[in-house]
C-alpha cells in the first residue's frame, strides 16, 4: 500500500499518534511531498528546535520505502484541474493542501491527514484518523 501524508499526518507521527505510526508502519512506500517538506522547514524556521527538528525529519526521510514526490507535470495538470472542480462546486480548501491532494491522486496514493476538507476532492482515497 502507497500512502501520501500531509504535514499535520508527519506532526502526529513524531507525536506518537498510534493510528499513524501503525498507518506509516505498515505502509509498503510513503510518499513525502515536496509541499509537505516546505510547510515542514518553514514551520522548524519558526519554531525553538529547528535544527533538532530537521536532524529528526533527515533521519526520517532515510527510512527505507520514503519516497519524496515532486510537483510534476502531471501533478501540476491535476492540479488545475481540481482548482476548477472545486470552485465549480463553491467549495474551497488552503492551496498547499490542493497540491498535496494532486500528488496523492497523480501517485494513487491513499491521503493520511487530519484535515477532513480532503473530503472535498473528487476521487482522493483519504485515510481518516482519530483526532489527537
Amino acid at each position: 500500500m502507497t500512502l501520501c501524508i500531509d504535514t499535520n499526518a508527519y506532526a502526529a507521527f513524531k507525536r506518537g499518534h498510534r493510528q499513524i505510526v501503525g498507518l506509516l508502519e505498515a505502509a509498503d512506500e510513503l510518499l513525502v511531498p515536496t509541499i509537505v517538506l516546505g510547510e515542514l522547514y518553514a514551520g522548524f524556521a519558526l519554531g525553538t528546535r529547528e535544527q533538532s527538528n530537521l536532524r529528526e525529519l533527515e533521519e526520517f526521510l532515510r527510512l527505507a520505502g520514503i519516497v519524496i514526490a515532486p510537483v510534476t507535470e502531471g501533478v501540476a495538470q491535476r492540479y488545475g484541474a481540481l482548482i476548477r472542480t472545486l470552485k465549480s462546486q463553491g467549495t474551497a480548501i488552503p492551496t498547499n493542501d490542493v497540491w498535496i491532494a494532486a500528488i496523492s491522486l497523480e501517485a494513487g496514493a491513499r491521503l493520511v491527514s487530519l484535515d477532513a476538507h480532503f473530503r472535498r476532492i473528487p476521487a482522493i482515497v483519504w485515510v481518516p484518523l482519530d483526532p489527537l
